[in-house]
């Protein structure tokens, strides 16, 4: 028998080995196997089965070991990580490490515990006689005596003060016996999980949310590829069809994923999947999937779902990759968010791989947003979605009031350009007077967003990066957010040493002192990638904001979608045109999205909601339709641009990004390689570029990009990756292709 094997050891490339008659049995695709290369053993994954009649067998190497005794990868997922190798133009070995959580790949085992208990019981002879001969022996004997169940050895030794010396004394005597238990390490299995849980009961559902589930529950019953667009407005109970989705999903034996954009909603999606889990079936596993779980936990929700002891899995983008077994329905929440798409390589999107991996297990792919993205909702007016609606909030709440307010006119009354409008400031004392919550947001973390000497103009940018340091007030540093370096903030100006250097524009941090000015009684959070660093820092800010404990959340893009706060009445959205004017053709769906999104966390309960956006650009089309929560009419009116234009979603984009030290010497081989492109591919391919990328420098590195328009990804990115590897690029030069991007920078 003879297997190709994968090494897990940085290179793309297939192996052949030969496998020794005792492993042959449980030979099979998708196993993680110990093979030699070279003088070392390395980890790898069965890739194929048998090799080409005219090969060498007795040169062969044999497979060393199988690490566990089920695949690593099931089929499915082999056979996905080949499409987005093929499809997203990256190596198929970074694909297969990314699928595999590291824990895995090491080859580590499950953790486990020693117990002990009695294996007969002492006469009363015998025990007087040890207590002569071994005192420590007998005190041991008789504290296990006293239990009703085995103990752990460490806590047993731990509590009698002793060695375990005195456990195997007494275990050669066959007076005590030692056995390991399999200890399982459950993400969001602690003392925070009690203030997420809701109740497990299933709410009832009105006329739209009813179709919906039917529908849904249909396409289930039919064991046949679909996906469906859940369009449903905020508050509308789309999680509520979820979860009468996944009922039916497990009831017919399968297994789900459900897809969160933010780790931050994972917490309260996980306590409501749990809670309605142990009413279906109690015992059932929920397991979690997201980066900033332990090793240990992600080794053991990775057993839990590969073995089949758990069928549901929840978390971040990477969680599409959880080997689920018999998958029937994968959901995507918040489906537009940006955040589904990998910023490095493999720079794949988590819905749009969602989808077809849906498509390889003939499962349900189920969409779910207040406002889709631009790709899906074409896709669902030409039929190849389903498209359900929700157009009311449950039990007929209103969507909150969205006031506009207009900050030219704020800064000419105020006489400066406040942070907080008055309009603002005064719905947040009416808020904290009536002990409601309020919800601030601004996406941009740091106290401001340059700073700027206003003799000589002077602005503080990073040495290795073409983009202003963020200003952090807390501990007076500049900050790069692109590579991390930072210095003090300046007392005078470096250039001509004037001490009218200031900060300008917006942050969490400066948004949270003026908060703290205004209503200084209140209890105040702040919620950023800044604050947020610590292990299950955010679940225990949004626990106590659930609780009350806390009056006003202020945070960026993290608190803007999908939480749930019944309490909460006021949004204010402090600059709502940072994401308008960025160079994308986006922006303005961005901005739409963002507005209704982050006005959706308001009037979710029994109150009703109001929203104030605070903008310098009123009349943008974006805000205007963002106030009644019109998609539809602003789809109608984006798309025709995108369709005057030929931008996505009616032809495919591909950014190959081109990086180098020598900016010369980088574009001479962007403009070269340019050239080549339109030789080949003619007018099959649009061609914009080479020119530099909008942060022309990271890291001390320079960019420079070229644009590819084409109505066919699948056929146009295998002949440029064989294109790129036949073009003599100088080593000094790195470049990357990014398929379907979202960001434009």
């Amino acid at each position: 028998m003879i297997v190709g094997v994968h090494p897990l050891a940085g290179f793309d490339k297939l192996l052949h080995y030969k496998v020794p008659e005792a492993l042959r049995a449980g030979m099979q695709l998708g196993l993680l196997v110990r093979v030699p290369i070279g003088p070392r053993v390395t980890l790898g994954l069965v890739g194929q089965m048998g090799a080409p009649t005219d090969f060498p067998v007795e040169k062969l190497k044999p497979v060393t070991q199988i690490v566990y005794p089920f695949p690593a990868l099931p089929a499915d997922l082999l056979e996905l990580a080949r499409w987005m190798s093929r499809y997203y133009a990256a190596p198929l070995d970074g694909i297969i490490e990314t699928m595999i959580p590291g824990a895995v790949r090491h080859g580590a085992a499950l953790k486990q515990e020693k117990l002990l208990s009695l294996a007969r019981r002492l006469a009363p002879d015998e025990l007087a006689a040890l207590e002569k001969r071994a005192p420590q022996q007998a005190r041991l004997y008789q504290f296990l005596a006293q239990q009703f169940k085995a103990q752990p050895k460490s806590l047993v030794l731990s509590r009698l003060g002793q060695t375990a010396a005195v456990v195997n004394a007494l275990m050669k005597r066959g007076v005590v016996q030692e056995e390991a238990q399999r200890v399982e390490r459950i993400a969001y299995a602690d003392g925070f999980a009690h203030g997420e849980l809701v109740a497990a009961q299933p709410h009832a559902l009105n006329a739209e949310q009813q179709a919906a589930a039917e529908a849904v529950a249909a396409a289930l019953a039919e064991e046949k590829f679909s996906v469906t667009l859940l369009h449903g407005v905020t508050g509308s109970g789309k999680t509520e069809v979820y979860l009468r989705a996944i009922d039916a999903a497990l009831k017919a034996g399968g297994g789900v994923v459900f897809l969160v954009p933010e780790v931050a909603l994972t917490p309260q999606t996980v306590a409501r999947l749990r809670s309605r889990l142990e009413a279906i079936a109690p015992g059932h596993q929920c397991v979690v999937w997201h980066s900033h779980l332990s090793e240990g936990e992600r080794l053991d929700g990775w057993f839990a779902l590969a073995t089949g002891e758990a069928r549901v899995v929840v978390g971040a983008r990477s969680a599409i990759f959880a080997p689920v077994r018999d998958l029937r329905l994968i959901v995507v929440d918040e489906e537009h968010e940006p955040a589904y798409k990998q910023d490095e390589t493999p720079r794949y999107h988590g819905r749009d791989v969602a989808v077809y991996r849906a498509k390889l297990n003939r499962a349900v792919g189920l969409l779910g947003s207040a406002t889709p993205s631009l790709e899906s909702f074409v896709n669902a007016q030409a039929g190849k979605y389903r498209l359900l609606r929700l157009t009311q909030r449950v039990d007929a709440r209103k969507l909150p009031d969205i006031d506009i307010v207009d900050m030219r006119i704020e800064a000419m009354r105020q006489r400066t350009l406040p942070t907080l409008s008055r309009r603002l400031v005064d719905a947040m004392h009416r808020r904290f007077e009536r002990k409601e919550q309020t919800i601030l947001f601004i996406n941009r973390r740091g106290y401001s967003s340059s700073m700027l000497c206003t003799d000589c103009g002077q602005v503080e940018e990073c040495e290795h990066c073409s983009i202003t340091m963020t200003y952090h007030r807390a501990d007076e540093v500049l900050r790069c957010h692109l590579c991390g370096a930072e210095r003090p903030a300046p007392l005078v100006c470096p250039k001509c040493r004037s001490p009218k250097i200031r900060w300008r524009g917006l942050g969490t941090q400066r948004v949270e002192e003026s908060v703290r000015r205004v209503l200084p009684r209140a209890r105040i959070e702040r919620m950023d990638t800044d604050t947020m660093a610590k292990k299950n820092r955010f679940r225990e800010v949004l626990m106590e904001f659930r609780a009350g404990k806390i009056d006003v959340l202020v945070g960026t893009q993290m608190i803007g979608k999908g939480l749930d706060f019944p309490n909460v009445t006021l949004v204010g959205l402090i600059d709502a045109d940072i994401s308008m004017h960025i160079p994308d053709f986006r922006a303005n769906e961005r901005t739409f999205q963002l507005l209704v999104q982050v006005a959706g966390r308001a009037g979710r309960g029994d109150r009703a909601g109001e929203v104030v956006v605070q903008t310098f650009t009123p009349q943008a089309e974006a805000i205007q339709f963002s106030r009644h929560a019109d998609f539809e009419g602003f789809a109608e009116s984006e798309l025709k641009l995108r369709r005057d234009f030929r931008y996505p979603p009616f032809r495919h984009l591909i950014h190959h990004l081109f990086r180098g030290q020598n900016p010369e010497k980088l574009q001479f081989f962007a403009e070269q390689w340019a050239k080549r492109v339109e030789q080949v591919f003619g007018d099959r391919v649009e061609l914009r570029g080479p020119s530099p990328s909008p942060i022309e420098k990271i890291k001390d590195h320079y960019r420079w990009q070229v644009w590819y328009f084409t109505a066919s990804a699948t056929k146009v990115v295998p002949e440029l990756v064989k294109l790129r590897a036949e073009f003599a690029w100088p080593d000094d030069i790195t470049q990357v292709l990014d398929v379907d991007p979202v960001n434009l920078s």
